[in-house]
């Protein structure tokens, strides 16, 4: 089926430590993400970059937080530019920057589905959770606190814009985890969501774990939010990422997360997050996160051209 795809740009790189990732939306652009889903028969519409509104006089007390305005204002940007784009049907690809901008992406999608009185899912694919809060933050980099924003962890209110929809913990998976801090590990075990770390997506593989998350959406008439990290994937593969962690999904594993999801129907909203251009090897992990977009919107192995090296 095709879909009305609306491109927004996030150069948002205030939530993570080293820069560069400003610069993702323009290079997923120039590795012809949206001419890719137009061959696929979707149709396309690129709203630009969003650009970043006034900054909010908030602090909190834990002295290593860094660009706490910086990043409630691109929250506040993102929440109202993600409920806009999910209207009618249209399914918007968030083009990153750092995970940070999930926090106003899903709290976008959320109010939405919400207002539709359809459970919002959402997959979760990063070698982290980014599930602190602002006092649990050791490093003080906030695209580690999105899922706890979202999720309605104390700590937010009066700083980060009120949640009109929290995200249940149980509506949410987690796959390729691998890097956990104490804290979030203590919150994991203490909550609903559903963690698949690498262990067990080799002992399990993909296909039975993702199955089971998909089986729970169908039976709640829900739809999924994905949010791809780059570091999800094994860095050899894919390294233009500030936060590598070795023994990330392989080329294969996300590409058949991808063609699942395409079976499924049920992705209507995706961040592409992390892409870090000056990081990169020739643009071959801008072009490896167009491809599995490209997966993801229908493209079979089959179709996939051979390419000249």
């Amino acid at each position: 089926m095709p879909h009305d795809i609306i491109l927004i740009g996030a150069p948002v790189q205030t939530g993570a430590s080293q820069p560069g990732c400003l610069m993702g939306p323009d290079a997923l652009r120039t590795a012809r993400l949206a001419p890719q889903l137009e061959s696929l028969g979707h149709r396309v519409i690129d709203h630009g970059n969003l650009s970043l509104g006034a900054l909010p006089d908030v602090d909190h007390s834990n002295p290593a937080v860094r660009n706490l305005a910086e990043t409630v204002a691109w929250t506040t940007a993102l929440t109202d530019a993600a409920y806009t784009a999910s209207s009618a049907g249209q399914t918007p690809i968030f083009m990153g920057g750092d995970h940070s901008i999930a926090a106003g992406t899903v709290a976008g999608i959320a109010k939405r589905r919400a207002e539709e009185d359809r459970p919002l899912f959402i997959l979760w694919l990063d070698a982290h959770p980014d599930y602190h809060d602002l006092a649990t933050t050791e490093s003080g980099n906030l695209h580690g606190v999105p899922v706890g924003y979202f999720t309605g962890r104390d700590g937010f209110e009066g700083i980060f814009p009120s949640l009109p929809a929290k995200v249940p913990t149980n509506q949410i998976c987690m796959m390729g985890i691998r890097s956990v801090d104490p804290a979030e590990h203590h919150e994991l075990i203490e909550d609903e969501i559903t963690v698949h770390d690498m262990r067990q997506i080799d002992e399990f593989g993909i296909t039975p774990l993702l199955r089971a998350f998909v089986a729970r959406v169908e039976e709640a008439r829900g739809t999924i939010h994905l949010s791809l990290d780059v570091d999800f994937l094994e860095p050899t593969i894919a390294p233009a990422v500030g936060t590598t962690v070795p023994g990330g999904a392989t080329f294969r594993e996300a590409h058949l997360i991808m063609e699942l999801l395409s079976d499924s129907g049920l992705v209507s909203s995706l961040d592409l997050v992390e892409l870090n251009p000056f990081l990169d090897e020739r643009g071959r992990t801008a072009s490896l996160m167009v491809d599995l977009t490209a997966s993801l919107f229908g493209r079979k192995v089959m179709d996939r051209p051979t390419k000249s090296f």
